[in-house]
């Protein structure tokens, strides 16, 4: 089979642009197989994985794993690389290894959602990136590297104490999806009022409300909301919580209100405690 490469018990089938792991592969080498390296491929799915039960290493980088990823159990598995994947739920993979891959030690997941962090988005720091290996961390205790980093004792430690408060909490497709209706109106509207009540009054739950039936019936009140905003003569203009007749260009009338500020102080120096010995 072109595009193998074996030496002793290591196995790799590199960028090949397979969907799947071949039948062959599986057949041919999953009896002996302790390193298994499948990078820079198309995988979507780890189907046939399964013959490979003495695997020690397994390398999954650059490939579109999501969060539908599926393990067999490999019990003698000590490291796992997805690195530049699709995983973004977190938790749910840390519990699924946590159950399949009992004497996991080093794993990397840089380069997905679910590794906060710079390569992933500039709206990540230090500090989400220390929660991470936090959470991890509380989740696998058995982690001696986690993506490119040794795990120390004092993460180690902080891990068990705080953990289990360091889980970030995503939200869930169905309130994505209610808040994007609503901003498409920019600002509640009372005729979702009936509808959610409606819903929830007949023991339905969000994800019911937002499927097909209710989605089609939300359009039809998006709709509705739409073409009594072009009928009304603001209707052209974008949403702004000024009054009326504040909104033209010539008028210049100051207007004073009062909001509510949170300070988190987040990356501030100013809460920082300095000793005597650093002024």
């Amino acid at each position: 089979m072109a595009g193998i490469v074996v030496s002793g018990t290591q196995v790799s089938y590199i960028g090949q642009d397979c969907r799947e792991i071949p039948e062959q592969l599986s057949r041919d080498y999953g009896h002996f197989a302790k390193r298994l390296d499948l990078s820079f491929n198309l995988l979507r799915s780890l189907e046939g994985l399964s013959a490979f039960r003495s695997l020690e290493e397994l390398i999954l980088d650059n490939n579109l794993l999501g969060d539908d990823l599926v393990l067999p159990r490999l019990p003698h598995l000590h490291t796992l690389t997805l690195n530049k994947n699709q995983i973004t739920d977190l938790e749910h993979l840390l519990d699924h290894l946590a159950k399949v891959t009992p004497a996991l030690e080093y794993l990397s997941l840089l380069g997905n959602v679910a590794c906060p962090n710079e390569l992933v988005s500039l709206e990540k720091d230090e500090e989400d990136y220390k929660r991470y290996r936090c959470f991890v961390l509380h989740k696998l205790p058995n982690l001696k590297f986690l993506d490119a980093q040794k795990v120390t004792r004092q993460e180690r430690e902080e891990a068990l104490v705080r953990g289990a408060f360091m889980k970030v909490v995503k939200p869930k497709e169905e309130w994505l999806l209610l808040s994007r209706l609503i901003m498409l109106r920019l600002g509640p509207f009372p005729s979702w009022i009936p509808l959610l009540r409606s819903g929830l009054s007949q023991g339905s739950s969000f994800t019911h409300i937002c499927s097909d039936k209710w989605k089609s019936g939300s359009q039809q009140l998006l709709m509705a909301s739409s073409e009594d905003d072009a009928a009304s003569p603001e209707g052209h203009l974008p949403y702004t919580p000024l009054p009326s007749a504040s909104r033209e260009l010539t008028s210049h009338r100051g207007i004073l209100a009062k909001g509510r500020y949170f300070y988190y102080g987040r990356n501030s120096e100013g809460n920082r405690f300095i000793r005597d010995d650093q002024l």
